[in-house]
């Protein structure tokens, strides 16, 4: 069971860190389109309009990635068992 338990550890391991690289790609990105497209608002009202919908969809995403992982860290056991399995299995039916 062990050698199943760190299979589980390995994956969740990295799904956390995928989870994370795209939460960090997303802020990079909207950060870059507002600097890149500060100039083209056409008033300081629709600049803070942009900056605003851009910070909530930031928050929001966010708040989603971290839900997610709480969950696959509650549930990991099961999810990434099962998923293990089926690897196994496919596997096997390769050869």
């Amino acid at each position: 069971m062990s050698d199943l338990s760190g299979r589980i550890e390995a994956m969740h391991r990295r799904d956390v860190v995928i989870a994370w690289a795209f939460v960090v790609g997303l802020w990079f990105s909207v950060i870059f389109v507002a600097l890149a497209t500060w100039s083209l608002a056409p008033s300081g009202m629709a600049r803070m309009i942009l900056l605003a919908g851009g910070a909530i969809v930031l928050v929001f995403n966010t708040a989603a990635i971290m839900a997610m992982l709480r969950h696959y860290r509650e549930d990991r056991d099961f999810m990434y068992g099962l998923d293990i399995k089926f690897l196994d299995e496919a596997r096997k039916a390769r050869g």
